[in-house]
């Protein structure tokens, strides 16, 4: 991605009034600038590999391509580019499916301008978006068969530091609490997710959840 010094904005939006007032919304942020906009899936994969945004707002349904196809491209060619769909959809199979995409959090198009704003921050910082009952019972359906897991790779990149730091970003648990937990400063357990997403090539805590539960690294059983 590039280095610039506010969050680099792609909107990806068929319907251009809706498009527009997310720009206008976005652009009065003074750490946020919309560096380009998307009316399809294929411009939002291209507009990606050449403006490199820090994130992504993606639609669902777009033409020429979808949002679910659109982030599986993106993801694949640029893994650092963080994906916030923005949809009208409220469905489990739709939020699975974004995010075995690489997706890293979902947000309903009812949402106030302030939550999209915040939400652009957290996932900007590697942050899921995504409530914690709602992402368990996505997850379930994304939990990798007997066979999966045994063609996955089995030895974790991962110290036992940052293994505990992600079974408890799994469970929900914000930095703030993992910090107080396992007794560690803000910063450290900070530190430790961004070499755990350095490690795994991964963006958000969501890609780095389902990339350990997909290789066995731990289990949903491991995460009350």
């Amino acid at each position: 991605m590039e280095n610039r010094e506010k969050i680099g904005i792609l909107l990806a939006e068929d319907h251009v009034i809706v498009r527009e007032g997310t720009r206008e919304l976005l652009q009065r942020e003074a750490d946020m600038e919309v560096v380009g906009e998307a009316s399809d899936g294929e411009e939002a994969v291209e507009l990606t590999r050449r403006l490199k945004p820090n994130v992504v707002v993606m639609d669902i349904a777009m033409p020429k391509l979808n949002g679910i196809e659109a982030t599986k491209q993106i993801k694949r060619t640029h893994p650092a580019t963080v994906v916030l769909i923005l949809t009208a959809y409220d469905n489990d199979q739709y939020i699975a499916a974004l995010l075995d995409a690489g997706a890293a959090g979902y947000l309903l198009k009812n949402v106030r301008g302030d939550e999209l704003i915040d939400a652009i921050r957290a996932v900007f910082a590697g942050e899921s978006i995504l409530q914690p009952s709602i992402a368990r019972r996505v997850i379930e359906q994304l939990r990798p068969t007997t066979l999966q897991l045994e063609e996955a790779l089995t030895v974790s990149p991962l110290s036992e530091r940052e293994t505990e730091v992600l079974k408890l970003a799994a469970k929900g648990v914000s930095n703030r609490d993992i910090s107080q937990r396992l007794y560690l400063s803000n910063r450290t357990v900070q530190s430790h997710l961004s070499n755990i997403f350095k490690k795994l090539v991964v963006a958000s805590r969501t890609e780095a959840i389902l990339y350990g539960l997909r290789r066995g690294w731990f289990t949903m059983e491991d995460l009350p």
